[in-house]
């Protein structure tokens, strides 16, 4: 189950399991290139929209239903805000946009978490193992960039479910893991000017591009296949390590 699979790193991932020969499930949003990408990999598509909690679990279900039983979870789906200090010359940042970023990152990461393993808790072992979940971190977790507060906490957030996720399915055999990009390409970044999209890979040592979402699906591929990672959080950075700037403008995650 690839959440956030109908473009970018999500699709990469969807497409490299398929390769694989691995059922795949991609739950997106009904308006995304969920659908068409479903049907270009000879995929399932279920819609879902992450922030409806319910429908989520309904979604999960229908998913997992379709596909017989669930062993992979891998969950992209998750959004930001735009910049803002904590407080700037009008007044404090919205409590309201601090708590839906904590709610789109972090709280349906949970919820999506939470779900799975439940399915996954019914199959048989394989090797005393019987899934594994991959959630989205991002550096920004680590770096605080500034004017993304709400943003660095959700992912904090996320990475910091790994290890208490792991030792509570441990009984289960599940894995728990997440993976913290910096720069890579997306839609968004693509709609940067020029000048922009360079500026934002100063502080990468090597390679001096954006990651590739393919890059992005051979480590979660990798994760699935490597038993021995359980519990923590791999960056997949280019040796990045954001400065702090003054121009809210040239730093996004």
């Amino acid at each position: 189950m690839v959440v956030g699979g109908g473009s970018g790193m999500g699709r990469a991932t969807a497409e490299l399991l398929t390769t694989k020969g691995v059922a795949v499930a991609i739950l997106d949003l009904p308006d995304s290139q969920g659908r068409a990408a479903a049907e270009e990999l000879g995929a399932r598509f279920v819609a879902c929209d992450i922030l409806d909690h319910a429908g989520t679990e309904e979604a999960i279900n229908a998913a997992a239903n379709s596909l017989g039983a669930l062993h992979i979870g891998v969950n992209v789906a998750g959004g930001g805000a735009p910049a803002r200090r904590v407080i700037n010359a009008d007044g404090p940042c919205s409590l309201e946009d601090f708590r839906r970023v904590v709610e789109i990152n972090l709280v349906a990461s949970f919820n999506l978490d939470r779900m799975e393993a439940w399915h996954m808790s019914r199959n048989d072992p394989e090797d005393g193992e019987r899934g594994v979940i991959i959630n989205m971190s991002s550096v920004a977790a680590y770096e605080g960039p500034v004017g993304r507060v709400p943003y660095s906490a959700s992912k904090a957030g996320v990475a910091g479910l790994s290890m208490g996720m792991a030792r509570d399915l441990a009984p289960y055999g599940i894995r728990c893991m997440a993976i913290a990009p910096a720069m890579f390409e997306t839609a968004l970044i693509a709609s940067l000017p020029d000048a922009h999209r360079d500026s934002l890979l100063g502080e990468n040592v090597f390679p001096k591009r954006m990651g590739r979402p393919e890059e992005f699906a051979k480590l979660a591929i990798a994760i699935v296949e490597n038993a021995m990672l359980n519990g923590g959080t791999i960056r997949l950075d280019a040796a990045t390590r954001r400065a702090v700037h003054d121009n809210l403008g040239d730093r996004l995650f």
